[in-house]
């Protein structure tokens, strides 16, 4: 199954343009070790545009998504999603599958 996801074209000085899903659901736990995100198909539809958008060339670093707790996302806390560019190979942390 291909599924296409429609992303507004970052234009430089517009800011970006972040569209919803109808019926989109999101809930962020947060525990001691570790934060889980559940979402519906609507709502990680929307999450995997809105970190496209994010992608796009010409966006700034520090770009970002401010999703707030009870009204965007049901949590106790508010969720960032900010663009960076930092060269992340010197890291000491590794994925899982030990690709770095």
């Amino acid at each position: 199954m291909d599924l296409v996801i429609s992303v507004p074209e970052h234009r430089v000085g517009e800011g970006l343009q972040f569209t919803w899903d109808d019926g989109f659901e999101i809930e962020l736990e947060v525990g001691s070790t570790e934060v889980v995100l559940k979402a519906n198909r609507a709502g990680l539809t929307s999450l995997a545009r809105h970190l496209l958008s994010l992608a796009q060339r010409g966006v700034r670093e520090g770009a970002h998504i401010h999703l707030t707790a009870n009204q965007e996302i049901e949590s106790p806390i508010d969720l960032v999603l900010e663009r960076v560019e930092k060269d992340w190979s010197s890291c000491a942390w590794q994925a899982v599958d030990g690709s770095g």
